[in-house]
């Protein structure tokens, strides 16, 4: 009897064990009547916007918008990005891809994502009440720019797409079947957005009382003249171009840095050169551009992928003279204790003691002075002033060809790295400077989004890659007529019939 007692003593005890499992206690529960209410709401969903940035497409930590996908689909499909992977990230080495292209689909999918985002704070943080109006405009510029930003990047890789803004968010329609709008449609709703924005956002955060400290990374007035600018530039509105770099210009707060690899150093967090880039720290958001940038079996920056790499062509571009050809690994014993190389021409096999590197890492996110974790603290240049510059270059090329202010911008990004400097105006056409700009630029902005597009506005995109591609023994596949733009991801089609790839592949 007494051990019939225990054992129901026992049952007893593991019901109630289960009831409280089963049924925990709710302390908070987020709702669309409290999620809005105060001040610190307010910042948190911009800080939400800001995340997109960095954040994981829902795969993996790898697949990161502009720590990962967004350089290889921008870099991957020209000249200059290279990788002997296997898979989706070769099929765009070769400047191949499909509907079914992850990094095609990662882009399209974590843009809108981003663009939701800012469509769900634009719509929200007017409800909170104790806002002040120089707050909620403080606010409004900063998710305008991050949502312009990914429009401008959806519509540099795909075109015509669907314009989302916060007044769907009133009354959505998940079902419906939006067509996309036309590229001046969406221009012109890009172009008001970043006017409004560079007209309330401050130069920068020094003793403003928005925020509490000097917020280095957050969105200025510099930051959405130069996206307005780069948006300018794709248009070939030149004119409209050069008035806003002067703009930039006057605020006197951007200069290049002295060194470029000073530049890319994983401690150099912020500079003057910095406009506007995706930050990160090792401890608190770290990035994996070391993993796929890192060289393998480097003995100092260890055990890496070498995942992202540039084509050997594009190294060998470099005079030895350019500082920036030092950026890369390009010839170093391993630690299996190989000697690391670029194969000599007309070799494919290597001797003992060496091994033949398919491609060169760069030392861009993979410093050699860095983290030595898993995760590394690199920041990602969205917009520098080098950028700036270069585009001032371009502008005043094409307006009045060939001048000495034009060839004097372009040598000072040159002198920074000792490259050799372009001589007299008079040597040029404005189509072969332009030429030069395009070759200049590919040698300061490799792996910083820029190829593609800046291959696409010159006019130079199919005559390059397939340049490019029969050198290494691949057919010329790029038809510009075909492959202005990349088609949509197979999955957003089957949902959207509006989503129409004719002529895209």
């Amino acid at each position: 009897m007494k051990r019939t007692i225990i054992l129901l003593s026992a049952c007893l005890i593991g019901l109630a064990s289960c009831k409280n499992t089963a049924e925990p206690n709710v302390y908070s529960i987020l709702t669309e009547a409290n999620a809005f209410q105060t001040k610190a709401d307010a910042v948190a969903a911009v800080n939400g916007v800001y995340a997109r940035l960095k954040q994981p497409s829902g795969i993996s930590d790898s697949y990161q918008y502009y720590a990962g996908f967004q350089m290889a689909i921008t870099d991957f499909t020209t000249d200059i990005g290279h990788s002997f992977q296997s898979g989706d990230i070769s099929q765009l080495s070769d400047a191949q891809w499909s509907t079914n292209n992850k990094y095609l689909n990662f882009a399209y999918q974590h843009q809108y994502k981003l663009i939701a985002d800012a469509n769900n704070a634009l719509a929200n943080i007017p409800k909170i009440k104790t806002l002040t109006e120089a707050q909620t405009n403080q606010y409004f510029s900063e998710i305008k720019f991050l949502r312009a930003l990914a429009y401008i990047d959806l519509t540099d890789e795909f075109g015509p797409v669907i314009l989302i803004t916060e007044e769907e968010m009133k009354n959505p329609d998940y079902t419906a079947k939006t067509p996309p709008a036309s590229l001046e449609t969406i221009n012109t709703f890009l172009i008001n957005d970043l006017e409004t924005a560079a007209a309330n956002l401050p130069v920068n955060y020094e003793g403003k009382a928005i925020y509490p400290t000097n917020d280095v990374g957050r969105v200025t007035k510099g930051a959405a003249l130069s996206l307005l600018t780069k948006l300018y530039m794709r248009e070939h509105q030149w004119q409209k171009a050069l008035e806003t770099i002067q703009k930039i210009e006057d605020l006197h707060q951007y200069e290049l840095f002295p060194s470029y690899a000073g530049l890319f150093a994983e401690s150099n967090k912020w500079c003057k050169e910095s406009i506007f880039s995706a930050l990160a720290d090792a401890l608190n958001d770290g990035t994996e551009l070391m993993n796929h940038f890192g060289p393998l079996n480097n003995p100092v920056v260890t055990d890496r992928w070498q995942y992202y790499a540039v084509s050997w062509s594009f190294w060998n571009s470099y005079a030895p003279n350019d500082e920036r050809r030092e950026m890369f690994f390009y010839d170093y014993k391993g630690t299996d204790g190989l000697q690391y190389m670029q194969a000599p021409a007309g070799q494919t096999t290597p001797p003992a003691g060496k091994y033949y590197l398919p491609d060169v890492a760069t030392k861009k996110y993979a410093d050699p002075a860095g983290s030595k974790t898993y995760y590394d603290g690199h920041g990602i240049p969205i917009l520098r002033y080098a950028d700036i510059v270069l585009c001032k270059a371009e502008a005043l090329n094409e307006v009045n060809g060939p001048t000495q202010a034009s060839i004097d911008l372009i040598n000072s990004v040159k002198a920074r790295s000792k490259a050799t400097l372009l001589g007299a105006p008079g040597t040029y056409t404005k189509e072969t400077l332009r030429d030069k700009i395009l070759q200049e630029r590919g040698w300061e902005f490799f792996f910083e989004c820029k190829r593609r597009a800046d291959l696409i506005r010159m006019g130079k995109y199919q005559e390059v890659v397939n340049g490019y591609l029969k050198s290494i023994g691949k057919p010329a596949s790029i038809d510009i007529a075909k492959h202005r733009y990349f088609p949509y991801p197979q999955t957003q089609v089957d949902l959207n019939s509006n989503l129409n790839n004719a002529g895209r592949l």
